[in-house]
């Protein structure tokens, strides 16, 4: 390995306006993106341009993956750079982190403020969106005792567990409401979700902090946003925005949404290593979240917002050239492909006897998350049952989640290196499960 020193790290980083860290070595097994000059929407129907992305990814062939919501698979470039990283940073150990670690992540951080679109004192690295959105809502310091907080069925988990916590740490009223579910003749529009959202606030006229998901992940269900927080706003109730699942695959403003706290994930959609999130605060919102755990008290600064100990360096460092690669494609495309995607077994899907799809084809409700229900099968149980054998029978592999009120679901998510083929492999084994309804 050539030699790669830690003042050509710094420099790399440092540079304004850089792609990327200094490389060692060039990407061996990258191949080139280089984009058509065509729309979005044409280009995401380009096989051979999709071809020239996917061969940058080491994907097993144990399995067809349509579960790539979890995180997102490293492009080869990506991962020969955290590879790098991580025996350069296991190299040079303390001589590095107590002299220059600061000074590194002082870059990294602009470079992802650029990428976001938002000042570099706005934001900090975490771990993930959990990390980042738990400190927000576990910090936030405008509540009063008997204050109501609302959250959804389609918010996440741990957010969901976060927001009923509050009722011990600041003496408030947890309320959760669940979203109207679509039927297999009446998907959700923008306004139902806006009237749902209207009527919640009606019926609890003490809420004080709202949590919204972007993009959630049980079923894929885009919500908007920016007029749901102007609603919130006109009422005195301030917004925590869980943006983990939108930042890559749909492209948004932050700015634009209107909210002052947002978690986001980089390792999903993005396509950085596992353990690299953002917490963002409007620079005018930042004394309403508490310093973590008192940590220097006063302080002004995001960074005092989060504490996240000892981190993997080499997952945070490796982010600019996840950026590089990112951008040869654009999020912009990505969304296109990734719609384009979905539509291929949605749209086959809708007229499948005992299937319900639970996202709608509005392009601004819906991205390449989408999950399905079987009439009347619920329970996690037999979600599970179901999950397995997509797997096992047809080599698809897609996943059970628990979340919505109405019930279980099985979440379809096709990623940048999937092909029609793949989603055509899932409508012949959906084929073959509903005609025995």
């Amino acid at each position: 390995m050539t030699s790669f020193t830690r003042r050509k790290f710094i420099n790399g980083v440092m540079v304004a306006g850089a792609a990327g860290v200094v490389s060692a070595s060039a990407d061996a097994s990258a191949t080139p993106i280089a984009k058509p000059s065509v729309s979005p929407s044409e280009l995401a129907e380009d096989e051979a341009f999709w071809r020239t992305v996917a061969i940058n990814f080491d994907v097993t062939d144990k399995i067809t993956n349509l579960e790539n919501g979890y995180w997102g698979i490293m492009s080869t470039p990506v991962l020969q750079e955290y590879q790098r990283l991580t025996t350069w940073v296991n190299r040079e150990n303390t001589n590095f982190a107590r002299w220059n670690l600061g000074e590194t992540y002082m870059g990294l951080r602009k470079q992802v403020a650029e990428f976001l679109n938002v000042g570099t004192d706005e934001l900090a690295l975490t771990r993930g969106a959990t990390e980042a959105l738990q400190a927000l809502i576990g910090s936030y310091n405008r509540l009063s005792p008997g204050d109501t907080v609302l959250y959804a069925d389609l918010d996440y988990s741990e957010m969901k567990t976060a927001m009923r916590w509050l009722a011990d740490r600041r003496s408030v009223v947890p309320v959760k409401v669940n979203f109207p579910e679509p039927t297999k003749d009446k998907p959700l529009t923008e306004e139902d979700i806006l009237s749902f959202y209207e009527r919640s606030f009606d019926a609890n006229p003490r809420t004080r902090l709202l949590l919204l998901t972007h993009l959630n992940n049980w079923t894929g269900l885009i919500i908007p946003v920016a007029k749901i927080t102007a609603m919130a706003k006109s009422r005195d109730i301030d917004v925590i925005l869980d943006a983990a699942h939108s930042v890559g695959q749909v492209d948004f403003d932050i700015k634009q949404l209107g909210c002052d706290f947002v978690g986001v994930n980089l390792h999903k959609w993005v396509g950085a290593p596992l353990g690299c999130g953002v917490i963002y605060i409007n620079k005018d919102r930042v004394g309403d979240i508490d310093t973590y755990m008192a940590k220097t008290p006063g302080s002004y600064k995001v960074t005092a917002r989060i504490d996240t100990g000892t981190v993997n360096m080499a997952a945070h460092m490796a982010i600019p050239k996840t950026l590089e690669f990112h951008n040869q494609i654009s999020t912009t495309n990505k969304e296109a492909r990734l719609r384009y995607l979905r539509s291929l077994w949605v749209e086959k899907a809708r007229s499948m006897k005992g299937l319900t799809v639970l996202t709608p084809d509005d392009p601004t409700m819906v991205a390449g998350l989408t999950s399905f229900r079987l009439d009347g099968v619920t329970t996690t149980k037999a979600n599970n049952a179901l999950m397995k054998r997509l797997a096992t029978e047809f080599g698809v592999l897609t996943t059970r989640r628990t979340g919505p009120a109405a019930g279980d679901c099985i979440r379809v998510t096709p990623s940048f290196y999937n092909s029609p083929d793949d989603m055509h492999k899932l409508v012949d084994a959906l084929v073959k499960i509903t005609s025995e309804l």
